[in-house]
């Protein structure tokens, strides 16, 4: 991070931007700020050069022919591949966490080479969609409370020995492996199938980005009334669901 600012980068809202993920960053911008920290934003359209200089990437959801240009285009453009590289944070959601992956099923029934930023391949489901609400467990190495979101989508994401899972799924199917994993994560790179907005339901992942950033330990506390309203509001909802 610069010393002047915390700057956030928001890869390809034109293509991938479903389901409100737009608002992760917006949340990611309005936690730092509440810590006192100034933040540079930077919405990055596909037809544009990912800058490398970013400290948190953010990339959301999106149609499978969307997701197919966004892979294309970022393979050709090489941005945040470097940014990984300079151990930036990339998160990201559905679509963009299959393109981060290895390789997914395309648009047109094919094998799409992702980035290879996370150790995970992604097929397409036989069966019935993942929709529906969430609950997991986070992976006890972040040490972050009940992972709460919404999942829709058709895909199957295998984890490779070189990912931990996001977290294992209590209510919904995560993954959809059966083996209970939702998402991946390795370093400051994380993937999940999550909407909702999901960092607007989780805000403790948000700030557990900042702190990785900051290379702190903890952040200074601010007001958590909404998001905890919305949060139980959900996860009473999932649980009501699943009874």
């Amino acid at each position: 991070m610069t010393a002047s600012a915390l700057r956030l980068v928001w890869v390809y809202p034109d293509l991938l931007s479903t389901y409100g993920d737009q608002g992760n960053v917006l949340v990611m911008e309005r936690r730092a700020r509440q810590r006192g920290l100034h933040v540079e934003r930077v919405d990055v359209r596909s037809d544009q050069p990912i800058p490398t200089s970013g400290d948190i990437y953010l990339i959301g959801g999106g149609e499978d022919r969307p997701q197919r240009l966004a892979a294309e285009r970022l393979r050709r453009d090489g941005g945040l591949q470097r940014a990984a590289d300079n151990g930036a944070i990339i998160f990201s959601v559905c679509a963009g966490y299959q393109i981060l992956g290895h390789e997914f099923i395309n648009d047109l029934g094919q094998r799409e080479p992702g980035l290879g930023l996370l150790d995970v391949i992604s097929t397409r489901g036989e069966g019935a969609r993942c929709v529906g609400d969430v609950l997991a467990d986070m992976d006890p190495g972040m040490g972050l409370p009940q992972l709460t979101g919404f999942e829709n989508h058709q895909g199957i994401t295998h984890l490779g020995p070189g990912v931990r899972p996001f977290a294992r799924v209590t209510v919904g199917r995560g993954n959809g492996t059966g083996d209970g994993t939702e998402g991946a994560w390795r370093d400051t790179v994380f993937g999940t199938y999550m909407h909702g907005p999901v960092l607007a339901r989780n805000p403790r992942i948000a700030d557990h980005m900042l702190k990785l950033t900051l290379d702190v330990g903890a952040l200074p506390p601010v007001d958590e009334r909404w998001f905890e309203a919305l949060r139980s509001e959900r996860i009473s909802a999932a649980l009501n669901t699943a009874a």
